[in-house]
């Protein structure tokens, strides 16, 4: 992803916004955070084991979850305690 410059009406409010191929990410900045704890984005992953692999190798627990039938899932928290869950759909051989 690439960052996005906002216009001047918006860069006066923080925060920053990225763009990769179709996908844009508007992050902003709130007085008083808390990480949710439910509610996360899904990201669709290939080589799911690879990732979890690389985050667990650099100390980021993650937690695997087989309850969404066809997929390989886990869930990990990133460093402010957001939810993320990374999915990879099962391939049929």
């Amino acid at each position: 992803m690439t960052e996005l410059e906002k216009p001047p009406v918006l860069a006066a409010r923080g925060g920053c916004w990225f763009r990769g191929g179709d996908l844009e990410v508007h992050l902003g900045v709130e007085e008083d955070f808390h990480p949710s704890r439910k509610a996360h984005p899904g990201i669709l992953v290939t080589s799911i084991h690879a990732l979890a692999k690389r985050l667990e190798d650099n100390g980021v627990g993650v937690t695997w979850d087989d309850n969404f039938p066809g997929h390989n899932r886990f869930y990990a928290f990133d460093k402010l305690g957001n939810r993320l869950e990374f999915l990879e759909p099962v391939r049929d051989c």
